[in-house]
């Protein structure tokens, strides 16, 4: 990602640089949380199967939960002397990761999909949460919070790919499309 543009001022006790890095890491963050609850009001809308009602109503939670934690991202940005960027062009210009792969399918392959979607956002956050230890502990706070409700919502994806013995279907997938057919068989 490109670095924000110079800021005038952060928080006291902070410098320009630090401010500056936290900045755009937390920029990424708000792009992944922008780019989650969208893809999760896709498989909302999506979703077909015997499954249907359940998975579609265990997605809205999700999706505004994660619109609140981009809401919090943002004003942190704002709160450091950043300008978070929310707007759509930013997020497909600046994002590291493809779109959301699946149209309409069933319940079953879009939990599978949403596993590894939640894998990613799960782990690039889990490594900001490591490198603000020396950076920022308020917003390491902010990130740990964040990172318990979606470690939460992909437990509750989880068990619905998950056998009697533990075993996930996706294990060993790498991408939605292999997640979503391993989970179809």
């Amino acid at each position: 990602m490109a670095p924000t543009t110079k800021i005038h001022y952060t928080v006291p006790g902070m410098t320009e640089e630090d401010a500056t890095r936290v900045i755009d890491m937390l920029q990424t963050r708000l792009h992944a949380h922008n780019d989650l609850h969208l893809t999760l009001k896709h498989v909302h809308w999506n979703v077909v199967g015997p499954h249907f009602i359940s998975v579609h109503e265990m997605i809205d939670p999700q999706v505004d939960a994660v619109r609140a934690m981009a809401d919090a991202t943002a004003e942190r940005i704002a709160t450091l002397g950043g300008s978070p960027q929310g707007t759509p062009g930013a997020l497909v210009r600046e994002r590291s990761w493809d779109d959301y792969s699946l149209g309409r399918a069933t319940t079953q392959e879009h939990l599978a999909a949403l596993d590894m979607v939640y894998r990613g956002v799960i782990s690039d956050t889990r490594a900001s949460v490591q490198e603000l230890d020396d950076l920022d502990l308020v917003t390491q706070d902010l990130l740990i919070g964040q990172l318990e409700k979606l470690e939460l919502f992909h437990w509750f994806i989880r068990a619905h790919l998950e056998d009697q013995g533990g075993n996930l279907s996706t294990a060993g997938s790498a991408t939605e499309k292999g997640a979503a057919e391993a989970a179809d068989d």
